[in-house]
Parts: structure tokens; sequence; C-alpha cells
């Protein structure tokens, strides 16, 4: 893939993006995604978004544009110099969006979607590799987007009237735990539906 986003995530209350790099009991350990490279721990409680597991969506409620390729197409067209930035002028963002994705949804794809997107693609081009995609690559995704399309039909469904969360990476991102390893002990919302669970089992 050109941009190996698979182990690159945003995660709820901490700025800017981290490669995941090791899972430990109290998290995962984090590298920034910046000059500094500084590593830390993200705790078992934040929400973690992985970039590949983002798409944005369309005007067609059926299909999504993966981040991955949203990403290859910025690329094709401004190789890694982007001259925008989250602080350019929103209609400067917004004819960048649609000329990037020209049937991608005004009503679903907010502003903020679009300045972090372009924030995540110059921090993402600074610091990883390009890889131009094979054919067998190009084939392989192709197969993939088919097979998921009712799922990801689904997942956009339970988020059309929705606003965008303030600790979600993206209105179109799909928030996930941030490691196997959250249980009903680091997590209250998973304590409290265990002992819904249970309690109807002993009903």
């Amino acid at each position: 893939m050109p941009y190996d986003l698979k182990e690159v995530a945003a995660i709820s209350g901490m700025p800017g993006l981290y490669r995941l790099l090791k899972p430990t009991r109290a998290g995962v350990i984090i590298e920034a995604l910046d000059e500094r490279g500084t590593r830390s721990v993200a705790s078992a409680r934040n929400k973690v978004s992985l970039l590949h597991e983002i798409s944005i969506y369309t005007q067609d409620y059926d299909q999504t544009v993966p981040l991955t390729e949203v990403f290859d197409r910025i690329y094709q067209k401004y190789g890694t110099d982007l001259p925008l930035s989250n602080k350019s002028d929103d209609r400067d963002l917004t004819a960048f969006m649609g000329d990037i994705i020209p049937d991608y949804d005004r009503d679903r794809v907010y502003m903020s979607d679009i300045k972090k997107l372009v924030t995540w693609y110059r921090a993402v081009s600074t610091r990883l590799e390009y890889q131009a995609p094979t054919a067998e690559e190009t084939t392989e995704e192709a197969s993939a987007d088919t097979a998921s399309a009712p799922a990801k039909a689904k997942k956009k469904a339970g988020k059309k009237d929705d606003e965008p969360a303030k600790d979600e990476a993206m209105s179109t991102a799909g928030i996930i735990p941030a490691t196997e390893e959250t249980n009903a002990e680091g997590n209250p919302e998973a304590a409290t539906s265990a002992k819904k669970s249970s309690k109807k089992k002993a009903e």
C-alpha cells in the first residue's frame, strides 16, 4: 500500500498521530509521529482510531473511500508538498476536498474532518515512506472493498445524523478499543455491560 497506516492511530485526548509499538498490561506503547518521536504509554481507557480503519463518506450511501486511498490521491497530485494546512481558508479546504473526492458527502463530512485530513496527511507524508502499490495489491484491495460493502453500509447507518463527538478522530472514523486487553477492571463501561449481562442470565 502507498502509506502503511495499519499501526498509525489518532488517540483521544492526545494531539497528533502515533505509531503503535507494543501492547502492555496498562495499555499500549506509542511513538509520536513527529520529529521528536517521543515514546509514551496510552492507557487502555483511551479511544484509539487506527487510520487504516477510517474512510470518507461519499454521496453514494453504500460507498466510502478508505483513508489509505485518499492519501494516495493526495500524493499523486501534491506529493509530499501539500500547500494547505488546518489553518487555511475554509473555501480553499472545501475546494481541495472536492478535487480529491469529487463526490464526498457534504452533509456528513465536516470542515473539522477536512482539517484533520490535511493535518494527518502532512504528518504521515513527512514521517512515513511512500510505496507505490503493486498490481497484486490493487486487485486484493478491490476484492476486499467489494466483500466489506455491507458492513460499511451498516456502520454508516448508525452515524447518519450524528454530530462529531469531541474525542472522535473524524466524524467518518470507526472508534475502536485501545487494545484487546481492555476489560471490565480498566473500563467502567465494560464493567457495567458485564453486570447487566449477568443479571439477565440470572433472570
